[in-house]
């Protein structure tokens, strides 16, 4: 590593009205060095990173590569720096295919007339193949989230850049695909390219970073080299205090009520089958499985988000007829998805409108209208009750940190006071106290009766969270873990085939 800095930021500050999210930040990266930045949702990291990229420009302060200052004005005039940022939230282009996406930006700079497909598609093929085989002449709506967030990277790998930005990468991934992006971003290490990475897992930030700078509240904390601190000291300088449990306690099996939510032989005749299901009042059920076994679909067939074609879902006792989403929420059954950008939330909306979409007609007065005091109160409660962090609940959702908009998207689903609430990935890319509260949350909800569903590739938290877990592979339930069972190589096992569940196998014997 060369003695002056690839990247410096000195007394760096941005403010979005009357809300600093910097102020007088700095921030050095040598030249091949993988560096962590930590902190909170809200505490700057992602508005940092868009000033390097040229997406945001500062209020005050420099950015000096290679020593020299330098004014970022766009993220083209960021390339031709050096810099490269993938981006915690998706932004492909969903109509074109992964090739074009994974080259967009030189067939936007190119000067021949006509477009050299084959080749087009054998250099992006091999790009992609370095993550994962993922067809490159496949349009990106048609894949998974997870698929596509390869994709960002892929396009990021094909940039001639200095310094990388990874911002969440491994949010969406599955365990073996994170591994092989740390293989490539160690190689990248190795040829002299410098890397910001942002994450709120500490196993991935101890196992892979050389230093690790922590912001807090918009405000430069630390930097440590990595063999200098631990990851409880990481956390404590991120969210200002100690936290002593990542997990409330469960309840005990007495305190589980009444059968809730029964599903039985569920199918939607493509990518599950015979799927049947039991949720009791005050119970967070997990359901585990790799990425692509079933479970979002699974999800969505209860709500009505998807077709079913075969099965019973019961609520109280009484089944129901769900032809569309609204039907299961007339009903008190709600979804939170993965895809919090896609269908989590309105960006361009008001905190309150985003809050109260779900059900208008409880705020609408004789007249038929929205009465816009009861709106501000309701978004005003959950908000206080979430911990969101904003400027005020008129203010746009896309102003807030990914963090805070998820927690939007939680109040709501308690906008309506549901019976059941079924969360897909509810923590992915929150920081460590963000996942305090909300689990926390969620167990005071189920403590008041609600039936809880959580669907996390985060298996300690399944394990720490739910009082059972079902596993889905490939469409259909390999098995379900009590809570005296639960244990990620338990989980493991199941979702990737290789064992049964004890209660399986007593079953085998008995037959």
């Amino acid at each position: 590593m060369t003695a002056t800095p690839i990247l410096d930021i000195r007394g760096l500050s941005k403010a979005f009205g009357p809300v600093k999210a910097l102020s007088d930040v700095r921030f050095e990266l040598r030249r091949g060095e993988i560096h962590a930045l930590c902190g909170e949702n809200g505490a700057g990291k992602s508005t940092l990173m868009n000033m390097i990229a040229g997406v945001l420009q500062p209020d005050a302060g420099e950015i000096r590569i290679d020593g020299a200052p330098v004014w970022i004005a766009s993220p083209a005039a960021a390339q031709r720096l050096g810099i490269a940022l993938v981006h915690q939230e998706i932004a492909l282009c969903q109509d074109a295919t992964v090739a074009e996406n994974i080259y967009m930006s030189a067939i936007n700079s190119r000067r021949a007339p006509l477009m050299n497909y084959g080749r087009l598609y054998a250099d992006a093929q091999k790009v992609m193949d370095l993550l994962a085989p993922i067809p490159v002449r496949t349009r990106v709506a048609d894949l998974s989230i997870s698929n596509q967030q390869l994709v960002e990277i892929a396009k990021a790998l094909t940039l001639d850049c200095n310094v990388l930005m990874l911002d969440e990468p491994t949010a969406a991934l599955t365990a073996s695909e994170a591994q092989r992006l740390f293989s490539i971003v160690r190689g990248l290490r190795q040829r002299g390219i410098s890397v910001v990475y942002i994450s709120h897992r500490m196993a991935e930030i101890f196992s892979l970073c050389d230093r690790v700078t922590v912001f807090r509240d918009g405000q430069y904390v630390a930097t440590d080299p990595i063999e200098a601190t631990s990851p409880d000291e990481v956390v404590r300088k991120m969210v200002g205090r100690e936290i002593t449990q990542l997990y409330p306690d469960k309840l005990s099996s007495q305190d589980i009520g009444r059968p809730l939510l029964s599903v039985q032989g569920l199918s939607d005749g493509k990518r599950f089958a015979n799927v049947g299901l039991q949720l009791r009042a005050g119970e967070i059920l997990g359901i585990g499985g790799l990425i692509g076994a079933g479970r979002s679909e699974i999800a969505q067939t209860i709500c009505g988000l998807r077709l079913a074609t075969a099965g019973i879902v019961e609520l109280d006792g009484t089944p129901l007829r769900i032809r569309r989403y609204s039907d299961a929420v007339r009903a008190g059954l709600v979804y939170l998805s993965e895809d919090r950008k896609g269908s989590g939330v309105f960006l361009d909306m008001p905190i309150a409108a985003n809050i109260s979409a779900l059900d208008l007609g409880k705020l609408t007065g004789a007249l038929g209208l929205l009465d816009r005091r009861a709106e501000a109160r309701q978004a005003g409660e959950l908000a206080t009750r979430l911990g969101v962090r904003m400027a005020g609940i008129d203010a746009a959702v896309s102003t807030l940190s990914g963090g805070n908009q998820q927690k939007v998207a939680i109040a709501r689903q308690l906008s309506i006071d549901p019976k059941v609430i079924i969360m897909d990935e509810p923590t992915r890319g929150i920081d460590v106290g963000a996942k305090v509260e909300i689990h926390r949350l969620l167990r005071q909800l189920a403590g008041k009766g609600v039936g809880i569903i959580i669907i996390s590739s985060e298996l300690p938290e399944l394990i720490g969270l739910c009082d059972r877990v079902m596993v889905v592979r490939e469409g259909r339930i390999a098995g379900e873990l009590a809570a005296d069972e639960l244990g990620e190589e338990a989980i493991i096992m199941l979702a990737s085939g290789i064992q049964q569940t004890s209660t399986q196998q007593e079953a085998q014997n008995v037959a």
